[in-house]
């Protein structure tokens, strides 16, 4: 589809059993709506490298010294760090992309969205690239995280191509502001 000399790449819809909020979420949000259980089950995952390592010294001493021991311990703290992060990262990109149970996630999407338009606000932040690069953004991290175990790519750019019709947001922002100027008549 062409539109402004804007070439706009529709994503492919996957077939889901929970309604799609976004199929390319900023990194901020992604982390905005991760739920308190996906923190505690990250913080686990964090947590299981560094005391496995410390177990297994424990059970079957390496006998390097105090010199050998610590470095382990920060590599397999960092490991996993970053396999906590992972772990958070898919499970509330998997609610975005209706891949999972989402219904606090659209409750919680939709009012904002809904402020934003009641507040004249850009819906997904405003950005300083052009068209075409807010377009290459989103083509290129659109689903990233389906594949982010082998490149860790997220979406850091606001654009405007996430896959929804954004006119559901419009409609409900008109229907709450004439209910409002209703009720204060």
């Amino acid at each position: 589809m062409v539109s402004d000399n804007k070439t706009i790449v529709p994503p492919k819809r996957a077939n889901t059993d929970y309604p799609l909020i976004d199929s390319d979420p900023h990194v901020k949000r992604v982390f905005g709506y991760a739920r308190p259980s996906d923190y505690a089950i990250a913080g686990g995952m964090a947590a299981a490298s560094p005391i496995s390592f410390w177990m297994m010294e424990r059970v079957s001493p390496s006998h390097v010294g105090k010199g050998g021991f610590a470095p382990v311990m920060r590599l397999a703290t960092a490991l996993g760090l970053v396999g906590g992060l992972h772990i958070l990262y898919q499970r509330s990109c998997n609610r975005f992309y209706g891949f999972t149970e989402n219904s606090r996630e659209v409750e919680i999407d939709n009012r904002e969205m809904v402020d934003k338009v009641k507040r004249g606000e850009p819906l997904y932040g405003a950005s300083k690239l052009s068209s075409y690069l807010q377009g290459v953004a989103a083509r290129n991290s659109r689903y990233s995280e389906m594949f982010i175990h082998v490149i860790p790519w997220v979406n850091a750019v606001n654009h405007d191509q996430h896959g929804i019709d954004t006119a559901k947001y419009y409609q409900q922002a008109e229907r709450e502001l004439e209910a409002e100027k209703a009720g204060s008549n």
